[in-house]
């Protein structure tokens, strides 16, 4: 796609089933915010829209920051949409109390996640079995995965609000850990568009998800229905929380300290050698 000419009639945009997606692009969703062309929502979970992004099969997409760096070739990140900021992190649970994780199973979420970055930057001779996040939990509380046996959990989304309710222990945030080591907020999510797509398409998008927060923020009621819909067994507080806690002035515009944390990311990924070091621009000019 190089010209206005050769735009679609409609773009795909995936993102989560989490609140916090939700709540953040149901106006443009629902065609009370107007964009560079309509939108059409792909609703999957994270780990699959990462590997989606793999494949370049969207052109607008939500994404691990983690992913992100894996597709920066095909893909730039929006300003807006994203999920930054502090105490958001990835926790690890165990049934009881362990150590040290080096050498132990830990559940993981999916190899394209930020969570499991941040886990190996810590625990460097951890093993992973990766699952659906949904499934970390239980496979802790279990103790096994298919047979495999599992020492601890490494959880996202909503679980950190549930954790407790499957007897499990916090061994520990890796935000916090994140934020302590480094002084910076903690990048997780970013919304991709295609770098293929006109500029003035990519500033578009950027500024048409920025009003679809706004409208969110300014008529907190008009998506409540659409988020219970995707939220699975979710209570309302534990939906009202996700979205409190990954809806934040980050989401807005991800800022000079946000670029700086999602750069520092960047760093420690390439130096651990979790990814190839590149030159793109990192977010849309806007």
């Amino acid at each position: 796609m190089t010209s206005s000419s050769t735009l679609p009639d409609t773009l795909e945009l995936g993102y989560s089933f989490c609140p916090n997606d939700t709540f953040i692009f149901h106006a443009l969703h629902a065609g009370l915010v107007r964009g560079p062309l309509p939108v059409r929502e792909v609703l999957e979970d994270v780990q699959t829209l990462n590997e989606w992004a793999v494949q370049g099969r969207l052109p607008m997409t939500k994404i691990s920051y983690r992913a992100y760096f894996e597709v920066m070739e095909q893909y730039v990140a929006l300003r807006a949409g994203g999920a930054l900021g502090r105490g958001v992190g990835p926790l690890i649970v165990t049934r009881g109390s362990v150590d040290d994780l080096n050498g132990k199973v830990v559940a993981s979420p999916g190899a394209l996640t930020t969570a499991e970055l941040l886990l190996r930057m810590v625990f460097p001779q951890v093993e992973v079995v990766r699952m659906r996040y949904d499934e970390v939990m239980p496979a802790v509380q279990r103790g096994e995965y298919q047979g495999q046996g599992v020492d601890a959990g490494l959880i996202i989304h909503e679980s950190r609000f549930t954790f407790q309710n499957y007897g499990l222990t916090k061994r520990l945030d890796l935000g916090q850990w994140w934020e302590q080591d480094t002084g910076l907020p903690l990048p997780l999510g970013a919304i991709l568009v295609r770098r293929d797509l006109p500029l003035d398409t990519q500033r578009g998008l950027n500024a048409a998800v920025r009003a679809s927060l706004d409208y969110a923020y300014a008529h907190p009621d008009a998506a409540r229905t659409y988020i219970r819909q995707h939220a699975l067994e979710m209570s309302d507080a534990v939906m009202q929380a996700h979205i409190d806690l990954y809806v934040n002035e980050f989401s807005l515009d991800v800022g000079d300290e946000g670029e700086r944390a999602v750069q520092e990311l960047y760093r420690r990924a390439a130096s651990l050698g979790a990814v190839r070091p590149g030159e793109q621009p990192l977010f849309v000019d806007v």
